[in-house]
């Protein structure tokens, strides 16, 4: 009788496969999940932020602990002087209620100009203070895109605009239309005048190097265009996505 052919021997597993360590798989996998979590947080601050008052920026953090103290006091529009509000769009985003988060006519001017001069709408800043951190990189700039389409479908301009009056900074230490009003010109931010809203919106570029209260020529310069553009603004109907 024949002897069957024994069977071939296999080599022993060292393990399950599905154990065995791969590294561009576990990399794709936590980018993944990381790239998941953020999606996730940022999507619910946005919904959330819809009603609920950012309560710190990280740019209001820092300051906060540099000086030791900040100034600020949430104001709601409604508190806000009209003017105030023009006067802010006028200065940095007069095109404001005619995006949707970006501006392309400024975009390709500023390119045109090699860059020398902003783009960014009220909408792209207000996502830089309130989600994001200063600073130029392509991952802020690109987390920056994202989050403002978000940001301008579920938020309303007077909602995006609220947030702003109140996040941005207007002084060393000093951040939101309340404290600058108060520490400024002694009054509240339903009381500033024209020119005082205007005074305000022209240090916002700069507002650690420029004073309200005592401003250069350049400032009161500015501040003269910024009111001429106001009344512009409200005068061809730029202002009504904001205004009552």
């Amino acid at each position: 009788m024949a002897k069957r052919a024994g069977k071939t021997k296999r080599p022993a597993r060292t393990g399950p496969a599905r154990w065995r360590f791969r590294p561009l798989a576990w990399a794709g996998f936590l980018l993944l999940r990381i790239t998941t979590i953020v999606v996730v947080v940022v999507t619910a601050l946005v919904l959330l932020y819809t009603v609920v008052n950012p309560p710190i920026t990280h740019t209001i953090w820092a300051e906060k602990r540099r000086l030791g103290s900040v100034d600020r006091q949430w104001a709601p529009l409604e508190a806000v002087a009209p003017v105030m509000a023009r006067s802010v769009v006028a200065a940095e985003d007069a095109n404001f209620c005619r995006h949707w988060g970006f501006d392309v006519a400024a975009i390709r001017a500023a390119m045109e100009a090699g860059g020398t001069r902003g783009a960014s709408t009220l909408s792209q800043q207000v996502v830089k203070n309130v989600f994001l951190w200063q600073g130029r990189s392509w991952i802020r700039k690109a987390l920056e895109t994202a989050i403002t389409l978000a940001v301008e479908a579920v938020w309303t301009k007077r909602r995006i605009l609220e947030v702003y009056l109140n996040v941005a900074e207007m002084g060393e230490g000093v951040f939101g239309v309340e404290a600058a009003a108060r520490r400024y010109f002694d009054v509240g931010p339903e009381k500033l005048t024209p020119r005082q809203a205007a005074l305000i919106a022209a240090v916002l570029p700069s507002p650690k190097g420029r004073s309200p209260a005592s401003p250069s020529a350049s400032v009161r310069r500015r501040a003269a265009s910024i009111m001429d553009g106001a009344a512009t603004i409200r005068a061809d109907g730029r202002a009504a996505c904001f205004e009552d």
